[in-house]
């Protein structure tokens, strides 16, 4: 026994020490950015979706699902040993700490150390000047415009809205290829994006999509209103080309699904970051956001609706849980703010429009009690 638990001290510290130098070299977002986000993450990531395309279901959820076979199996294993008394503590204490730092080495070598790299709007040259509460109102009225000039443009010229998870990956991939021909950030390769496999489940957690680590894909909810699947699109797959933080994913899904050639794709990104806008604009100027809100056409008060009630539907009291654990691991991967860093995306959105709204001319609002129709809630995931 002596000889299993030396065996098994020695296997731990070597674990220890491969990963400690993982989180050393971490520390330089600089190395980070040159020798893995822009080198063996480029190799590896592409043979992860290559070995998952070839797959028409999500490899990841199998992973996944194996994973908690094994965990469930080795708990059994412990409590059947306990049962007879020929549990040592020091082993499974052992066995678990190799097990812990496996997972985390195995995720920050897959993906996870991309946390770590460099600020993507710094690259893509976007500024962080803070925007005051009366230019934070005319950033809501610029998309306001937006999406209310790309809606009527659907009613002209209307596309496919019920698209396929094929579709949505083809159309995403297309917009990022064309993105890609100006910077080589955008590069998109051996795309992989799956349906997620059970969209009760992650309706009811309040998941629209999410990565999977494992396989390397980008998994959506096809369940959702598909009025967000363009934008979840190419959010996800920003996660697959090395954007790890959930704000820089939103800015990087924003700017592809609006430079898509797709309209219905300019529609989701406007639409779901001008959700975003709305939310702040009602915390902080209540007047204000019931006077935009008159702005808006029908058709999108509808979409609005129309999400509401579906994330009322499906969104229990799981998500308030999911969001506390989402939080947490936010913040362990260098983001401070956790789920707060998902409002960050206003303020790239903001620098990003700056010029074009300094040169439109305002008209002078006047202000309105607050006339906000009951069913309205922003849904903030």
């Amino acid at each position: 026994m002596d000889q299993l638990i030396r065996s098994k001290t020695r296997r731990l510290l070597i674990l220890f020490s491969i990963a400690l130098l993982i989180f050393l070299f971490g520390l330089s977002s600089r190395m980070v950015e040159y020798v893995y986000s822009e080198g063996i993450y480029q190799y590896t990531s592409v043979a992860q979706r290559f070995v998952s395309s070839l797959v028409p279901f999500g490899l990841g959820d199998l992973l996944y699902a194996l994973l908690v076979v094994y965990c469930l199996w080795s708990v059994f294993k412990i409590i059947q040993k306990a049962y007879r008394k020929q549990l040592n503590n020091v082993i499974v204490v052992l066995q678990l700490s190799s097990f812990l730092l496996w997972i985390y080495i195995i995720f920050k070598l897959l993906w996870g150390l991309n946390y770590s790299r460099p600020s993507i709007s710094g690259q893509l040259g976007i500024g962080n000047k803070k925007y005051t509460t009366k230019e934070l109102i005319l950033l809501g009225d610029f998309l306001i415009k937006r999406v209310n000039t790309v809606q009527g443009q659907l009613k002209i010229h209307p596309a496919k809205t019920n698209l396929s998870i094929k579709e949505l990956e083809m159309k995403a991939k297309f917009s990022y290829d064309k993105l890609a021909k100006t910077n080589p950030f955008f590069q998109y390769h051996t795309p992989a994006v799956k349906a997620v496999l059970s969209e009760w489940l992650v309706s009811k957690i309040g998941i629209e999509g999410y990565y999977a680590p494992p396989s390397g894909e980008a998994n959506v909810n096809m369940r959702i209103p598909s009025v967000a699947l363009p934008f979840v699109t190419c959010h996800e797959i920003s996660h697959e080309i090395g954007v790890a933080r959930e704000d820089e994913a939103n800015l990087i899904g924003y700017l592809v699904s609006i430079n898509s050639p797709d309209l219905y794709f300019q529609y989701s990104g406007y639409y779901n970051i001008l959700r975003n806008v709305l939310f702040e604009i009602r915390m902080k100027s209540p007047e204000d956001f019931a006077i935009l809100l008159k702005q808006i056409n029908p058709a999108t008060l509808a979409d609005f609706k129309t999400e509401r009630d579906f994330w009322m539907k499906y969104n229990g009291d799981m998500s308030a849980y999911m969001n506390t654990a989402l939080d947490k691991f936010l913040k362990i991967n260098n983001q401070k703010k956790g789920t707060d860093s998902y409002q960050d995306i206003v303020l790239w959105v903001f620098n990003l429009h700056k010029s074009e709204m300094e040169m439109i001319p305002r008209k002078k609002q006047t202000k309105t009690s607050p006339l906000i129709p009951n069913w309205f809630k922003i849904v903030h995931l």
